[in-house]
């Protein structure tokens, strides 16, 4: 089972999520989706709680106000980190958790130590705790359907950027080919027609001069 709360110091409000025990965390450290947060607290046994990211959010810009909710969260996870002061939280990208055969289950290493973050909970706040709390919802996730679904709609919308970038490149493209075909238009008609080395300096004649001329 996984545990959803929802944090409404962002708006609209920022689903965070975690297991309910170390076997539920397992598969969340497989099936987290790559853009989501994951906290946890620094050399203490906690749980492992998720922030899923907006898409209009960066990790590295995370609102102080959300990174306190989920970082107030995981201490109070924590049978160790809440009952102290003064501990750290550390979180980074789902998609930098590195998992290997011979570790213990819920635990996890880095591919990236660079990329893993940092910030200090003094103490325990009980209002954010308990406002989190009231949200909480416990439900059955199949982890792998829900990869497959988010799959399917990234791909749609990377398929719809691309179209539509290809349409934008195409438009542009005709209008410099509309562009150039003016320009050699314009320069047919605007030129000076060369002259003649034996008229040179001489009066351009009329159709009625050269028609006097003949007769």
């Amino acid at each position: 089972m996984v545990l959803f709360f929802s944090s409404t110091v962002t708006n609209p409000p920022t689903v965070i999520y975690m297991g309910r025990d170390k076997v539920e965390n397992e598969e969340l450290i497989k099936y987290a989706w790559p853009q989501d947060l994951w906290f946890h607290v620094d050399k203490l046994s906690s749980a492992h709680v998720y922030l899923r990211m907006p898409e209009s959010m960066t990790w590295d810009a995370i609102p102080e106000a959300l990174l306190i909710d989920c970082s107030q969260l995981v201490k109070a996870n924590s049978i160790e980190g809440n009952k102290k002061d003064n501990i750290t939280i550390i979180y980074t990208p789902a998609d930098n958790l590195k998992k290997t055969g011979d570790m213990a289950v819920g635990q996890v290493s880095f591919h990236n130590d660079k990329r893993v973050k940092r910030v200090h909970i003094a103490k325990r706040e009980n209002p954010i705790v308990n406002r989190l709390n009231k949200t909480k919802v416990e439900r059955q996730v199949d982890h792998e359907q829900e990869k497959v679904d988010r799959i399917k709609k990234e791909s749609a919308v990377r398929r719809a950027a691309a179209a539509e970038k290809k349409k934008a490149d195409l438009d542009l493209a005709r209008q410099r080919e509309a562009e150039k075909a003016a320009r050699s238009y314009d320069s047919l008609f605007s030129g000076t027609p060369d002259e003649d080395e034996d008229g040179a300096g001489e009066p351009k004649k009329t159709g009625r001069d050269l028609e006097d001329d003949f007769m």
